[in-house]
């Protein structure tokens, strides 16, 4: 058992943490893979590191886009350039363990039904030092939907089908934030997400993060905006779907509450105008 599997990365000024990621995947027990690099137009040192190790590994592609044309459109390229019979995204600052692949690998062989296995994470300071194991993580009920589900039930280390993945029309390219929430979504419409019980993503903290920080209300507007594209894709009401959302989330209620101007009929859950604010669409 030894498919091909596409390790993708978009990259933008992550010339600081990329080594420990490339890295990772250079150490993997599972050989038969390919790193596939699409870099978003960076102003730092990340081709010249990126190219270093691509020069050294025939393994490792770089592309790059000329203009910065956002985190959607670099990872949808990403996976348009794929070759592996599976894709998993790693994060140019975050790193896997030395066993993730062929984890991932074993579980989905032996469950065809599945369209992505996804990991649990540990959670590392900026050095990538380990804090602790995050079991946030949480697997679907296959009489539910993820849909339904606090962001982040499913997570990191996510590897899918390429099969699968073409079944679907793909991540949204216009997308800046909450890329790997609309994957997961339209994954989960043509095949089971699978939780794997085993803690194989290093997830680097630091202030820099897409989601982290000052960025958290943007990270939460794109991540709503993602649920009600869901919603039109699958004809639900998003009557039916924010509400529980909404009580389940302490994060995405104070959210909401916080924008309670922005209303749309009698909903409280429709912030419409605060969202293209944030979003700047």
């Amino acid at each position: 058992m030894n498919p091909k599997v596409s390790i993708l990365i978009a990259n933008y000024n992550n010339g600081v943490f990329i080594k420990a990621a490339i890295n990772s995947v250079l150490i993997q027990t599972h050989a038969n893979w390919e790193i596939i690099i699409v870099d978003d137009a960076s102003t730092d040192k990340s081709i010249e590191i990126i190219s270093e190790f691509s020069q050294n590994e025939e393994r490792i592609k770089l592309v790059r886009n000329i203009k910065n044309k956002g985190c959607g459109y670099t990872k949808h390229k990403c996976v348009q350039l794929a070759t592996g019979k599976y894709c998993g995204f790693l994060d140019p600052d975050d790193s896997l363990d030395k066993n993730a692949i062929r984890q991932m690998i074993n579980v989905l062989e032996k469950n065809k039904d599945c369209s992505l296995a996804y990991s649990r994470l540990n959670i590392c300071d900026q050095n990538l030092n380990y804090l602790y194991s995050s079991n946030f993580a949480t697997q679907i009920r296959t009489s539910s939907s993820y849909l339904y589900h606090k962001s982040g039930s499913v997570s990191a280390f996510a590897v899918f089908r390429l099969k699968s993945y073409l079944q679907t029309d793909g991540i949204n390219k216009f997308l800046k934030r909450a890329v790997d929430q609309d994957l997961y979504l339209k994954l989960e419409e043509v095949g089971k997400l699978l939780l794997v019980e085993k803690h194989l993503y290093n997830y680097r903290q630091h202030k820099g993060g897409i989601s982290l920080n000052n960025n958290i209300d943007k990270a939460m507007a794109w991540n709503i905006k993602v649920r009600i594209d869901t919603c039109e894709r699958r004809n639900i009401s998003i009557e039916e779907v924010i509400p529980k959302i909404i009580q389940d989330s302490k994060s995405i209620h104070d959210f909401y509450q916080n924008s309670k101007d922005y209303k749309l009929g009698k909903l409280i859950l429709n912030p419409i105008r605060f969202i293209k604010s944030k979003l700047k669409i």
